[in-house]
């Protein structure tokens, strides 16, 4: 369970390719959307996973996983509207992801990893 008040990311999904707090997101405000989560992002077919999953796990860019999947979306969504962005843009972009673990460090290497490869499917 995240926070129920948007302050967290935790529960973050794609809507319409923006990552949005899926907890304070009224179903009705998805009727006709392309809704995307964790799970969305990763090959239906193959399972293989989405570029910047497979950073993540090179990089061990969580600890306890709690807010991972939120932390994902928001580096997919930024890499959806800003394909090359900078260390600043990155951070700026997980601002709004709560992680009391502290793997920022692995967060922001493994999203340079990803901009590096020009891998962003």
């Amino acid at each position: 369970m995240s926070c129920g008040q948007g302050a967290c990311g935790c529960c973050a999904v794609l809507m319409e390719g923006k990552a949005v707090a899926s907890c304070i997101t009224l179903t009705a405000e998805c009727e006709g959307k392309e809704i995307i989560t964790i799970e969305g992002l990763s090959d239906p077919v193959t399972g293989e996973l989405d570029p910047i999953q497979e950073a993540f796990l090179e990089h061990n860019a969580f600890q306890c996983g709690f807010c991972t999947p939120g932390i994902i979306i928001a580096v997919k969504s930024l890499l959806n509207s800003n394909p090359d962005p900078s260390e600043d843009e990155i951070k700026e972009a997980l601002s709004g992801n709560y992680c009391r673990c502290v793997s920022h460090y692995q967060v922001i290497e493994a999203v340079k990893s990803v901009l590096k490869g020009g891998k962003t499917a």
